[in-house]
């Protein structure tokens, strides 16, 4: 009795996970996302990135700074009926860009009517989420942002993620990587951000990694650029000088971490 039990309980573990994954792909897949959001997926790899991190739709799950939500539409619907999404970004009655997403939120109350938005600005307020609340917190290409507010705040910033997630919970970083041979500056004002520096700041509040991925990889990419990691697609910087280049190039070279709170 008691194998039948086991064997019923693993078959039942591989449907929900397979359930979850078309639970993913049916979000990316989705209608509800914006057409040039869309059509990055390929440089992107939203399915195979959270499904490293090991989202599951019944998951607390913060965002933190989503920028104009290229990650929030497919996390929302993700998330709807059984979980819980937090979009951790700055006063939408003092930050033009917060107000912009809530925005974006209100119109489509459908997908986004449960989104619950947190407060996000780093270094002097980080009041996004109850300690202990979450199961997975995600950062996408943003740690370049805050670094010119120095190592204590970005332990600070690192340490209220720790702090937000469940034992077990997993911090999910993926970050446009500068190559071991080249110089950060302070600012990370090419916007290219060392791996080692990033291991080295969540181990130093508790995290362990977990693991890292290369599926947003990027050999082409030697960080060497004119403006930085912004002439580069999407946003060519440069206009129209060399464009062809950069778009040969494509993206930048990531790095996809996984940490865990032990």
């Amino acid at each position: 009795m008691k194998q039948f039990l086991l064997a019923m309980s693993l078959i039942l573990g591989v449907s929900n996970i397979a359930l979850a994954d078309d639970a993913l792909k049916a979000a990316i897949a989705g209608q509800q996302r914006t057409p040039a959001n869309a059509v990055r997926d390929s440089a992107r790899h939203p399915y195979e990135t959270l499904t490293f991190f090991g989202i599951k739709p019944n998951m607390t799950v913060v965002e933190l700074a989503p920028g104009g939500g290229w990650y929030t539409e497919i996390l929302a619907p993700y998330l709807r009926d059984n979980g819980k999404m937090i979009a951790a970004l700055g006063d939408p009655a003092v930050s033009k860009g917060a107000a912009n997403f809530k925005q974006k939120l209100d119109a489509t109350p459908a997908v986004y009517g449960k989104v619950q938005m947190g407060v996000f600005s780093p270094p002097a307020k980080l009041d996004y989420a109850a300690k202990g609340s979450a199961d997975m917190v995600l950062t996408f290409r943003n740690i370049h942002n805050w670094i010119e507010s120095g190592e204590p705040a970005m332990k600070t910033l690192f340490q209220s993620a720790y702090d937000t997630l469940k034992p077990g919970g997993v911090f999910g970083v993926v970050e446009h990587r500068l190559p071991a041979s080249k110089t950060q500056d302070e600012k990370a004002s090419t916007g290219y951000v060392h791996e080692s520096y990033v291991i080295k700041l969540a181990e130093s509040v508790g995290f362990k990694l977990a693991g890292k991925s290369e599926v947003n990889a990027n050999p082409k990419d030697n960080a060497d650029h004119e403006n930085g990691v912004w002439a580069l697609p999407p946003t060519f910087a440069n206009k129209d000088k060399d464009k062809a280049k950069y778009e040969a190039i494509g993206e930048s070279d990531r790095m996809t971490l996984k940490f865990v709170k032990p």
